[in-house]
């Protein structure tokens, strides 16, 4: 091993160097044992457990890529690609696994994630590297739509060769982009015009180091000198930010020496190296744990041509930037607008425009979009036997979108004839890239495709026949008979509620006689007028209808408790509802509100709706997890519908025929004699109870008046005098009685109280030895 070789024959006292972390390993593995302290210019995103003892004479000299995994991350959220492809080198210790859980960990965070992980084999071990590299981008090509790309450590030959068959097979076009970790553009300034001409319009992240220091300026001019006499073929000589980590690790090797005393004690030269601390060229060389303790600062690069431009800055404090001093910075927490402030020259494929991250559709490869052709109403979608391309309010709406917004989507529709939830599933196993239809938008749904905004309201609501026998008369409006003999029945119900409950002590009706009637109103009201529809349906075991091919079935048994029995699958169709209405099999149906509203359009005379009405989230079309594609709809469908071009459409759709116009449908209302017979029996429910009521009153009243007409003045036996005493009894269940009795006789006064309750006292109750009751009892009975 070179390492060895170096340590043994060359009898060197220190290492420098060592780009990739397999080789920074296995070197610092032998120069522990040596005791030879060895600088990396590469550290781990996640330090092993290990280093501290089995790689203590190991230095990196290098930043372990926290910040920049953050950069990646904020330029993934301003661009706002949903997925990503991750690409790296693996090799014996791990590769960049540290770096991609780091990335996946970020990603998360702005609300994008990892599509693809190609892990590459170490370049040194391929022996045909060109034909290994185009049978992998192949196989990312068909399994994945991202095409936002992130390199994270590659070897630099990995590196060309990666990019030069990326470049073949149409991955650096329009719509692609491809972020390069400081690893690559590291070494960026010793590639060829060739080499660099293929990753045009790639993003690149360097780490920032300012140019404008006397000891920069001097290393530069020398930097230059000897470049240009070695590579003469070449006009671009900027040292790269190895080049400047090397000439650091030189400068702590060289303070360390000088305070070394005995040079042979390697310990003391490794404590010395890691107590160094000056303004290097690549920044503030200072360590911690072995490795470069500084908060980096990135700058971030543009390839264009034969060579790359700086665009702006990253800083970790606060954020994108235009300026190295970070005071032109967009001062916004979200990426979207923080990548404003970057100046990008170009993007892969020549375009000007931010790339969508996105496989677009292409006229040789055609957006496949799903259509169900089982839907319910004919209106939303329908295929005919004639036409490959299907017609509806959902097509319209569809190529709406696309001229509002000026795409150009090569599409194929494709028949779905299987469930909703099957196309869902077809759409997020890529058979399908999208699906066109009345597909309702369900929080379960959402968790496996990419919905829309939606484009109309959805809800659940239930439908019932109306006729002039039937048992849903009251969805229709009243006549004014109708609606007085209510009132006088409200009213009358109201007084019999409120007599009831005063006199049986129900608290809630004492008081001042305004809160009485007011708690009697309220009463009533509630128990005239809030009937619950569907739970009656429900409990009565009427059979309701519902679409076989939808989630209400499962919503009707799991949400509203309907039992199994009662459900009545149709199929799919518009007519199987009106079909199975008129034979009477079922009572009720339950549709979606869109499907109620195009259903009571074509029979309004026939047919009424129930509330209440269950929401859902409406329908939407259905693209693939993270397509940019779904992001653009919504945002034309929100337009169109802002603009009044989505009434437009429902009305070319939706409008009712002629018979259903407001204009040209006279509704007959009901009159008195349709609901005579409830009244009835509402009026005579409720005056029997009170007839009952006043009978065991008037028993009590005249028991107490013939208890106590010894005792009364002749002059309170008039028939004035009677009624009132009456009225008042009936009021506050007391009578009236005189001074010298009360005196006498409050034992019995407690018993007749006790009886004017609901107890019924009988004349043979009244002539019984009252119980003797102790004072402790009279104070609790008063």
């Amino acid at each position: 091993m070179a390492a060895e070789e170096l340590i043994k024959k060359k009898k060197v006292k220190v290492i420098v160097g060592l780009e990739s972390w397999e080789k920074a390993a296995l070197v610092g593995d032998v120069g522990t044992h040596a005791q030879i302290p060895i600088l990396s210019f590469v550290a781990p995103a996640i330090t092993p457990p290990s280093a501290a003892t089995r790689l203590s004479f190991l230095i990196r000299i290098a930043s372990n890529g926290v910040e920049q995994i953050r950069c990646i991350s904020a330029l993934v959220q301003g661009y706002n690609w949903r997925r990503v492809i991750a690409i790296y080198e693996d090799d014996t210790y791990g590769g960049d696994s540290g770096n991609l859980a780091l990335l996946s960990e970020n990603l998360q965070k702005v609300g994008s994630q990892i599509e693809y992980i190609l892990a590459l084999p170490p370049f040194s071990s391929l022996t045909d590297p060109k034909r290994f590299i185009q049978a992998k981008l192949r196989k990312l090509g068909r399994e994945t739509q991202s095409r936002a790309v992130i390199l994270l450590k590659l070897s630099s030959p990995m590196t060309i060769h990666l990019f030069r068959e990326a470049k073949k097979m149409e991955l650096l076009e329009r719509n692609t982009a491809w972020i390069l970790s400081d690893t690559i553009t590291g070494y960026m300034d010793s590639f060829n015009h060739s080499a660099i001409s293929s990753m045009k319009g790639a993003l690149g992240i360097k780490a920032y180091y300012s140019e404008e220091s006397s000891s920069y300026s001097k290393f530069y001019a020398q930097f230059r000198e000897v470049f240009r006499s070695k590579y003469r073929d070449e006009d671009e000589f900027n040292p790269g930010m190895h080049a400047l980590r090397a000439y650091d690790s030189i400068t702590a090797i060289e303070l360390a020496l000088n305070r070394t005393s005995n040079r042979s004690n390697q310990k003391l030269m490794l404590r010395n190296i890691l107590s160094t601390n000056f303004n290097g060229l690549s920044g503030k060389i200072r360590f911690k744990a072995g490795e470069l303790n500084q908060t980096q600062s990135l700058r971030i690069v543009n390839v264009v041509g034969k060579k790359y431009e700086e665009i702006g800055f990253w800083f970790p404090e606060s954020g994108f930037s235009k300026t190295p001093s970070g005071a032109e910075t967009s001062g916004a927490s979200d990426g979207e607008t923080s990548v404003k402030v970057l100046s990008i020259l170009i993007w892969p494929g020549n375009s000007h425009q931010a790339p969508k991250g996105w496989a677009m559709p292409t006229a040789e490869k055609r957006v496949k979009i799903a259509v169900p052709v089982r839907t319910s109403f004919e209106e939303f979608v329908e295929f005919h036997d004639s036409s490959e391309k299907p017609t509806g309010f959902c097509i319209d709406l569809f190529y709406m979108v696309l001229e509002s917004q000026g795409f150009d989507l090569p599409d194929e529709f494709l028949r779905h004839s299987g469930s909703y939830d099957d196309l869902i599933s077809n759409v997020e196993n890529k058979t399908y890239d999208a699906a066109v239809g009345d597909i309702t938008i369900l929080a379960e749904r959402m968790e496996h495709v990419e919905f829309t905004q939606p484009f109309a309201e959805s809800g659940l609501s239930m439908i019932a026949p109306v006729k002039s026998d039937s048992a849903w008369m009251f969805l229709k409006p009243f006549t004014w008979e109708m609606w007085v003999v209510t009132a006088a029945l409200f009213i009358y119900t109201m007084f019999v509620v409120w007599f009831l409950e005063h006199r049986s002590a129900n608290p809630e009706f004492s008081g001042a006689l305004k809160n009485q009637l007011s708690t009697a109103l309220w009463f009533t009201f509630s128990s005239l007028f809030f009937a619950h529809n569907i739970q009656s349906v429900r409990q009565r075991g009427l059979s309701v209808g519902c679409d076989n091919d939808s989630f209400i079935k499962k919503y009707l048994t799991n949400v509203l408790s309907f039992k199994q029995e009662q459900l009545y699958l149709l199929n799919s169709s518009e007519s199987s509802f009106v079909e199975e209405f008129k034979n009477k099999k079922i009572d009720a149906a339950f549709l979606e509100v869109p499907y109620e509203k195009v259903f009571l359009n074509k029979h309004c005379k026939g047919y009424g709706s129930i509330s209440p009405t269950y929401t859902f989230g409406g329908f939407g079309f259905a693209f693939q997890k993270g397509s940019p594609i779904a992001e653009d709809f919504s945002r034309a469908i929100l337009k169109l519908s802002e603009e009044g071009n989505l009434t437009s459409l429902e009305k070319k759709w939706f409008s009712p025929p002629s018979e259903c116009n407001a204009e040209n449908t006279k509704i007959q209302s009901l009159s008195l004699h349709s609901f005579w017979g409830v009244y009835a029996i509402s009026g005579a429910t409720s005056t029997i109870c009170v007839l009952l009521f006043l009978r065991m009153l008037l028993k009590n009243f005249w028991h107490q008046q013939e208890s106590f007409s010894g005792n009364v003045n002749p002059g309170r036996n008039g028939t004035w005098n009677k009624t009132i005493e009456l009225a008042k009894y009936l009021y506050n269940g007391e009578v009236d009685i005189p001074t010298s009795f009360r005196s006498t006789t409050r034992g019995l006064s407690l018993d007749l109280r006790r009886s004017s309750k609901w107890e019924s006292v009988s004349h043979s109750d009244c002539q019984e030895d009252p119980p003797v009751s102790s004072p402790a009892d009279e104070i609790e009975m008063l």
